[in-house]
């Protein structure tokens, strides 16, 4: 029996050695790859032939099984495990390697050509990487690849027309990078290729190429957002027989489209947006199978859409057309397609109705057909389509009664009827719980306001200004939080609601004689209080007062006893991660963070040091302390997300530091300061020039943090003290998205409890839990009144105290109806044109209505028209032989 046990044993120490004989070749490639990554989070620890895990079972590692062998390494997907460090050809060694996926990560080197070894590579994703350089003529010889994405890198330059030799490629994707230049005409070659990816390339300066039109198998074509121009050459579309995404926005093509006819069957997606398109669109998009997605918003387009041109789709879910030049009816099929979500026709000049048919679009979310031409009534089948959550129809022609039914979709959130021919009662509208913003000024409604609109949670704007409206004014609204609530123009009267008066400017109350209340002109009978009321009240604002004192001086003394018992952060267990060679320890960071390195006073969300490497260099330091209990592994995450974002305009974070009780971020240097200190400061003054520089590659940062950046980033602090500038006064945003990492709350809790002013702050902040683009907007805004005034954000005024400068800008247009002497008089008269440009810019993006407010990227091209300007003026005067001023 012992012989049998012994036997056997050494058969399964045979078998074993076996297979860990078979596997070590492969494993030991692995290894050798391995040693050239750096991996700071450990994640692949666990690739080591000291353990009994065979290596197929390692980290990102797939097997197939082989003819000849039992298996063998096909696949390696090592994404978002914060690598960095070579790239090596070792991994070439793999002979059955088909797929290698590093994409999401820290790899800083230029295309790794060696790969090309790869024998048997198909597919190469290197995405979201630090990926620099140009892409070289010898790409060639990645011959066999059928998939290739170096998406969301920093490659720049041409692309080189050898790039024409990879004729296996099924997808292409070199989106958000750098390239710039002409695009060759070799993408014919690309026989099988099934999604071309070009978007987000801003310096590219091309046509698109004919030739992408002859392939036959391309379902996705996107080349939205870079620098094409020019019109699409005639009979684009016959080839392109499988097409379903076309994505063409956000360039700067000009002329017609090209006749599409029936030759797009599959088509899904159509997107031309933000171009300079023109003529009529042409007729026959699709044959029936399914346009699901027509977006055209924002063009300059002319002429009109036939109603029989896409009348067969049935499978349509948006259609987009905003601000053309669109004639004539509009489409009236459109409104009965049982799969649409979206219709945006906004700032055309569409005529036609809003036909009952409406209610049989069941899945119809959102609708604004903003200025147009529209006569109408409000269709009864409208209060029918439950899923609607926005409908915004004003400046048109609309006329009628509302139906008792026109806000009984359960989930609307903003109506907005204002500007039309409306009349009748405003019925109950009790249904609409989530209903968010209601407008209907500038109509001809008369009766009185229903008592049910205060049974509306969270009804926030109101708008019901110049219409005939008559009674008084609920004092059930008084419950409601109301950032916005204008009655201005109608023929209320009675008491006012105090709280609707010390809320909301008092602006929109006038036009109504018949209103009093206190600070209004009419004083209601019973307002005058006796002389024992007033000293009651004069006692209990004293009391009161004298509580509050009391209060805040024990809140601060258990602070600091609080705070003299927890040990010294400086002592705690720190680590960190340098996303560049910056050769600093955490303890020479520290050291160095002394008073003297301080800069400005406490801020919101942080203190700021300057701090010198041992190599000279100054570095910006930001110590967080009010942050989130998150793991290291999702702080790294969040702050490497941060410090993956590439722009002129945004401080580069360089690393970071972090313990359990604070948070240091390594921002680049700027030597100029801020914005904000300079602002208002006297002895300084900024050419208007240096001023329209600095708002434009704001606004260039803020676009690109919305848009252009993956993932999506909002600012939420946008400020003057943010935007710090460097020698030749170029702004660079600095403190973008905290709250990724301190964690929403202890973000909203600094930013609420910081000493910063709350002026940046727009209106529905508070009320709505929800950050949005808009709410970075608002406070750009902000920025562009304090260039244009030339005064701080918040600002103490004689016989008023303090003032921010919004309010400022409206009060002083109210009174004056004028807005020259609102502009900075240190800027001479030559400017003040453009200064009243960007100050309307200003008050656009500071609308108290957030779907009123511009897209940064709307703001961008509106400051680069003005930009362009300046320069043809600079090169007028230059050629006439005048002296410039220098900046």
């Amino acid at each position: 029996m012992a012989t049998v046990c012994k036997v056997s044993l050494f058969i399964f120490f045979s078998f074993c050695v076996y297979l860990l004989s078979y596997a070590s070749p492969e494993a030991d490639i692995l290894l050798t790859f391995k040693n050239s990554i750096e991996d700071p989070m450990n994640s692949l620890m666990g690739w080591s032939n000291t353990t009994a895990v065979h290596h197929c079972n390692w980290t990102g590692v797939t097997c197939t099984p082989q003819p000849s062998s039992s298996s063998s390494i096909s696949s390696l997907n090592l994404q978002s495990l914060n690598l960095s460090g070579e790239i090596s050809a070792a991994i070439c060694e793999l002979p059955s390697l088909t797929h290698l996926n590093l994409a999401d990560n820290f790899f800083n080197q230029p295309i790794p050509l060696h790969l090309s070894q790869c024998g048997s590579l198909e597919n190469l994703n290197l995405s979201n990487n630090l990926i620099w350089g140009t892409i070289p003529d010898q790409i060639s010889q990645f011959g066999s690849l059928k998939f290739l994405d170096f998406g969301r890198n920093h490659l720049d330059g041409n692309i080189p027309e050898s790039i024409g030799s990879l004729k296996e490629l099924q997808v292409l994707n070199l989106c958000s990078n750098l390239l710039s230049g002409k695009i060759p005409q070799v993408f014919g070659n690309f026989t099988q290729l099934l999604t071309l990816d070009l978007s987000q390339n801003s310096l590219l300066v091309s046509e698109i190429p004919g030739d992408i039109g002859k392939l036959s198998k391309l379902e996705k074509l996107i080349l939205g957002s870079s620098g094409f121009h020019g019109e699409i050459v005639p009979n684009f579309f016959e080839g392109l027989k499988s097409l379903a995404i076309l994505d063409l926005s956000q360039n700067n093509l000009t002329g017609k489209i090209p006749e599409i006819g029936l030759s797009l069957p599959n088509l899904v997606s159509f997107d031309v947006s933000q171009n300079r398109l023109s003529g009529p669109f042409p007729v026959g998009v699709c044959n029936g199978k399914g346009l699901q997605n027509l977006a055209l918003h924002e063009n300059f387009l002319n002429g009109s859409i036939p109603n029989d041109s896409i009348n067969e789709c049935i499978k349509l879910e948006r259609f987009q057309v905003q601000n053309n030049r669109f004639t004539e009816n509009f489409p009236s099929w459109l409104w009965s397609l049982p799969k649409i979500k979206i219709i945006r026709a906004e700032n055309n000049r569409f005529s036609g109705v809003i036909p009952e048919s409406i209610s049989k679009a069941a899945e119809l979310e959102q609708v604004e057909i903003d200025n147009n031409s529209f006569t109408s009534k409000i269709p009864d089948g409208l209060g029918m389509v439950t899923t609607l959550y926005k409908f915004s129809a004003s400046l048109n022609g609309l006329y009628g009664e509302l139906p008792s039914n026109f806000c009984d979709s359960p989930v609307m959130s903003i109506l907005n009827l204002s500007h039309n021919y409306l009349s009748g009662e405003i019925p109950e509208l009790s249904n609409c719980k989530k209903l968010v913003s209601l407008s209907l000024a500038h109509n001809s409604f008369a009766g009185e306001i229903p008592k049910s609109l205060a049974q509306l949670p969270v009804l926030t704007y109101l708008d019901l200004s110049l219409n005939n409206l008559t009674g008084p004014i609920p004092e059930e609204l008084q419950n409601l939080k109301l950032a916005l609530f204008n009655v201005s123009f109608n023929r209320l009267s009675g008491r006012v609601p105090s709280s609707l008066i010390s809320g909301p400017p008092a602006s929109s109350l006038q036009g109504n004689p018949g209103l009093c209340g206190s600070g209004l002109p009419n004083s209601c009978s019973d307002d005058r209080p006796t002389h024992k009321n007033a000293k009651i009240s004069r006692l209990a604002y004293t009391l009161i007062s004298i509580a509050l004192a009391i209060a805040i001086i024990m809140a601060v003394g258990f602070y600091m006893i609080r705070r003299s018992q927890k040990p010294n952060p400086q002592m705690g267990s720190w680590r960190s991660v340098f996303f560049y060679p910056l050769r600093v320890t955490e303890n020479d960071l520290i050291m160095a963070m002394d008073e003297k390195a301080a800069r400005g006073n406490s801020e919101t969300l942080g203190r700021i040091y300057v701090v010198n490497l041992p190599s000279g260099e100054p570095v910006a330091v930001k110590k967080l302390v009010n942050f989130g209990k998150q793991s290291s592994k999702s702080l790294k995450s969040e702050v490497k997300t941060l410090a993956k974002v590439r722009h002129k305009n945004i401080t580069k974070i360089l690393g970071f530091c972090h313990s359990s009780d604070s948070i240091f971020l390594i921002y680049e240097y700027v030597a100029n300061g801020s914005l904000g200190d300079l602002i208002g400061k006297s002895g300084i003054n900024l050419p208007w020039s240096v001023r329209l520089q600095i708002a434009l590659g704001v606004a260039q940062g803020l676009a690109y943090l919305h848009r252009d950046y993956l993932p999506h980033l909002l600012h939420r602090n946008i400020k003057s003290h943010n935007i710090l500038l460097d020698a030749d006064f170029e702004p660079k945003i600095t403190d973008f998205a905290l709250d990724r990492v301190l964690g929403e709350t202890a973000f909203q809790s600094s930013l609420a409890s910081g000493s910063s002013p709350s002026s940046y702050l727009p209106p529905e902040f508070g009320y709505t839990k929800k950050a949005t683009e808009q709410m970075d907007t608002y406070s750009f805004g902000v920025v562009l009144l304090e260039l244009v005034t030339g005064r701080n954000a918040e600002q103490t005024e004689p016989w008023e105290g303090s003032l921010d400068v919004v309010k400022w800008v409206r009060r002083k247009i109210n009174i004056t109806n004028g807005a020259v002497q609102l502009l900075d008089p240190k800027i001479s008269g030559s400017s003040q044109q453009q200064m009243l440009e960007v100050l309307e810019i200003a008050l656009h993006c500071t609308a108290v209505m957030p779907d009123k407010r511009p897209s940064m990227a709307d703001v961008v091209r509106e400051l680069q028209s003005l930009s362009i300007k300046i320069e043809s003026t600079n090169l007028e005067i230059s050629d006439s032989g005048n002296t410039s001023v220098p900046l």
